[in-house]
């Protein structure tokens, strides 16, 4: 009698493992889901804000060393090529200009006077070119005091609008060290900073629209600069449109706001997800994880279309709503319970 008892425990005990495990092998799998949500031409998916920057900026210095006398213009002035901006302290320069000058008359009268030996076959050749040697070297210092004289007087070397003064008067100026920096803003351009997924659908002739608002501008933009470098955080890449400026009203620094038609076009009616999420059979068809409403995995075929960055069109398969498995869809498998 006991051991028929013990017998009909210990089956018990079996039964009630084999139904733990059952229970541990059905637990719902963790995986990660995007909603899908067909684009529908949202502005706020196709409109960037952006930098009006100068089409070139230019640092004027002067080539010399010495205290700036006078600084003529100001942050913000238009000012037009060969126009002066500043001045130093040109004492020493004169000086040096009034002695190259005092040399070279010295010499030019001794050449005359040598002159007047040689021609009568008195004076030795070799002392008659010493001479003349003297004379070049003197008018070659007189060219250079005055170019020194003339590096006093700093002046635009292009047309445009002062961005920036670094040096005021009173100030000792050092060569090649920026006085003012002039901005081209004849026609300027707009940074605009676009995700990685978006890019490929701009090209440099992409129609575009730039409103300016501190401006009251409107226009269309023109030529479109990529950058090949993407930002390591942001995952975007920096665009540069050009837009003409002839009244000169848009300036450096102004926020404006960009839209561009190709990604209106292409976003419209898509359905974008994660290349990653598309999954291969042997046969060669593809099919995504969808997650049904009793939270159970299954297969759902697809058709795709172009890749987008790090994303993939979805021609076909998908609709709004449902659920597709992003992230651990390498342990499902048909019907399998999840979590997310």
């Amino acid at each position: 009698m006991r051991t028929s008892i013990m017998m009909v425990l210990l089956l018990l005990t079996m039964m009630s493992c084999s139904e733990r495990k059952e229970s541990i092998g059905k637990a719902p799998t963790r995986v990660k889901i995007e909603t899908v949500t067909t684009a529908a031409a949202a502005s706020s998916a196709t409109t960037y804000v952006g930098v009006v920057q100068e089409r070139e900026a230019t640092a004027v210095s002067f080539t010399g060393m010495g205290v700036v006398r006078r600084v003529a213009v100001s942050e913000g002035q238009a000012v037009r090529r060969g126009q002066l901006l500043a001045e130093m302290d040109d004492t020493q320069a004169r000086s040096l200009l009034r002695a190259a000058e005092a040399q070279v008359a010295q010499a030019e009268d001794a050449l005359q006077r040598y002159g007047l030996l040689h021609d009568a076959g008195s004076l030795p050749e070799v002392q008659w070119v010493e001479v003349q040697s003297k004379v070049a070297q003197a008018r070659s210092s007189l060219d250079v005091a005055k170019k020194n004289l003339s590096d006093c007087r700093l002046v635009a070397p292009v047309s445009g609008i002062i961005g920036k003064k670094m040096i005021g008067v009173g100030e000792t100026a050092l060569p090649s060290q920026a006085v003012v920096t002039i901005l081209d803003i004849s026609s300027v351009k707009v940074k605009v900073a676009v995700p990685e997924t978006e890019v490929a659908a701009i090209s440099p002739n992409t129609p575009s629209r730039i409103t300016v608002e501190a401006a009251g501008v409107e226009t269309d933009g023109g030529a479109i600069e990529k950058g090949v470098v993407a930002d390591a955080l942001t995952h975007t890449y920096d665009l540069f449109v050009n837009v003409p400026n002839r009244d000169g009203q848009l300036l450096p620094g102004m926020v404006a706001s960009v839209r561009f038609a190709a990604v209106a076009q292409q976003q419209a009616g898509q359905t974008l997800l994660p290349v990653s999420a598309v999954q291969r059979r042997a046969d060669g068809s593809l099919f995504v994880w969808t997650v049904g409403n009793d939270s159970t995995a299954h297969r759902t075929p697809v058709s795709v279309g172009p890749t987008q960055g790090n994303r993939i069109v979805i021609s076909s398969g998908i609709e709004d709503g449902q659920r597709v498995v992003t992230e651990g869809y390498q342990k499902l498998s048909e019907g399998v319970h999840v979590v997310y």
